[in-house]
């Protein structure tokens, strides 16, 4: 999995614009609504994330709308997918753990 895919990833604001767009396309100006940031610096985040292969966009008129792109997304989750056991463990071990702490003696 390319490296750039978690480099893109590692920012709050290019996972949030991933959520924005899970929800389905949006034009570059309502993306950059969402946000306290400059349009300048919201349209940069974008250029990562389309570096990246995570998003897409296209032209129509005078906007840009952009489309989230699940494909590097799906390689995140397969790469994932190994530890997701770890951590299932240590949930349950956390729970199990908070379940006795709350049990009268």
């Amino acid at each position: 999995m390319p490296e750039d895919v978690f480099m893109a990833m590692a920012s709050p604001a290019r996972r949030r614009l991933l959520e924005l767009l899970a929800d389905g396309p949006r034009t570059a100006g309502d993306l950059a609504a969402q946000f306290d940031l400059s349009r300048p610096a919201v349209a940069e985040h974008l250029q990562v994330l389309r570096r990246a292969a995570l998003v897409r966009d296209e032209a129509v008129g005078r906007q840009r709308i952009y489309h989230i792109e699940p494909a590097p997304l799906e390689q995140v989750s397969a790469w994932l997918h190994p530890f997701e056991s770890f951590w299932r463990e240590r949930l349950r071990s956390m729970a199990e753990l908070l379940e006795n702490e709350e049990e009268p003696q």
